[in-house]
């Protein structure tokens, strides 16, 4: 059975070639609740990307398109929103931070969300 799965998207663009683009209108697509985070404002269809950390309560997902070099600057953003799992889109692998998630209970997937939507695995 279908369940929304409140989801941030970490690395949201208002670029319409990024994945983090494609991702957040497919998630909303599956009729997921969204929360597109980025360094830049912008949309993405009717939401306005956020630009700085607020506060969220019952997410599900993190999914992540923010490469390793940049994701320190997250972490303490992401454990603070008690994730059930974060999602490592290609290019995002971080054995450290899947480490430190894996301690805390998250679960870890090094997957791609657009595909995980498209074969109803998410």
């Amino acid at each position: 059975m279908w369940k929304n799965k409140p989801t941030v998207v970490i690395g949201a663009s208002p670029n319409t070639d990024r994945y983090s683009y494609k991702a957040t209108i497919s998630l909303q697509q599956h009729n997921h609740t969204v929360y597109p985070i980025g360094i830049r404002n912008g949309k993405i269809n009717d939401l306005d990307i956020i630009t700085n950390k607020p506060s969220l309560e019952n997410i599900d997902t993190v999914t992540l398109y923010v490469g390793p070099d940049n994701q320190p600057a997250w972490f303490e953003y992401i454990f603070s929103l008690n994730p059930k799992r974060i999602i490592f889109n290609p290019g995002t692998e971080n054995p450290e931070f899947e480490a430190l998630a894996i301690s805390k209970g998250i679960e870890v997937l090094d997957a791609c969300t657009l595909v995980l939507l498209s074969i109803n695995q998410y």
